[in-house]
């Protein structure tokens, strides 16, 4: 790929950002944010990448840990951070790059401060917990129905697979690095909602918005969440605007999400993030 190097400066933030993108990244970026309605939200956001091919391992360019922006391909981690981003900088009345940047960073990186692969968000549940103390998102965490499951972080995989991660199969000595941040988050308990709980009511459909995060929980040994997208109600119930591996794009998924979960035997129910002030409007 044709990747140039940008450095953005970021003094509003106190920090400089050197970020790796293409010359399309920036001026796709900054035609969404000129050309955003002033009452959008992160769904109508979300809606500009439909259609995007998904690609995994799109942040892993090279050897040294750098800003990657990349909105030509994405994966179901990177088009969330992309679109809350894009959010955050309309919310704020900004329309550069450079501000998309800023905000991009301090999502991605813990305290918003690039220090190395391990510097990085890695797990979702980090991300969620780190970017709600610092008031950028929250988490439903409600006692009652539907909100009938509590999960108990217990994630290892990352240090238990360090071959299936480019940075620690290279720097073997990080993966005690990631193995520390995992126990720091094992034990937590979240309040998350059962597939069988899924349902196309006036419950749900009063306790999650058009927009909000959609994080689904597993199973599967020494993870906490298996996929992400954002909520899309429609007639038939809820559905999932996702990078999907299995489409090979950005899509709203055309099963209702509860369909969704039930098709994949790991997948144990949803948690919902919303990110600060986010109106749920979604218009094309």
């Amino acid at each position: 790929m044709n990747w140039i190097l940008r450095s953005v400066i970021a003094m509003a933030w106190g920090f400089a950002a050197t970020c790796m993108a293409q010359n399309s990244d920036s001026i796709l970026i900054e035609r969404m944010l000129s050309q955003a309605p002033q009452d959008a939200g992160t769904l109508y956001f979300a809606r500009q990448f439909v259609g995007r091919p998904y690609v995994a391992h799109t942040l892993e360019i090279n050897n040294e840990e750098q800003l990657v922006v990349n909105t030509r391909q994405l994966d179901c981690t990177t088009l969330v951070e992309t679109v809350v981003a894009l959010w955050l900088t309309h919310h704020d009345r900004q329309h550069s790059f450079a501000a998309y940047c800023r905000h991009l960073q301090q999502l991605r990186y813990r305290d918003g401060i690039i220090a190395g692969y391990t510097s990085r968000l890695h797990y979702f549940t980090d991300w969620i917990v780190c970017n709600s103390e610092r008031g950028i998102v929250h988490e439903i965490q409600l006692s009652e129905a539907p909100f009938n499951g509590v999960q108990t972080i217990k994630v290892n995989y990352m240090s238990t697979h360090p071959d299936a991660y480019k940075a620690l199969a290279q720097n073997p000595q990080l993966v005690s690095v990631i193995a520390q941040q995992e126990r720091q988050m094992n034990g937590l308990e979240f309040r998350f909602i059962p597939k069988a709980q899924v349902l196309n009511n006036r419950t749900l459909r009063s306790v999650i918005r058009d927009g909000d995060i959609i994080a689904i929980t597993t199973s599967k040994p020494g993870l906490d969440i298996a996929h992400l997208g954002f909520a899309v109600w429609q007639t038939d119930g809820l559905h999932l605007l996702n990078a999907s591996q299995l489409h090979k794009k950005v899509v709203v998924e055309p099963m209702t999400l509860r369909r969704y979960l039930y098709k994949h035997p790991t997948f144990t129910g949803i948690r919902i993030i919303r990110v600060r002030n986010n109106t749920g409007h979604g218009g094309a």
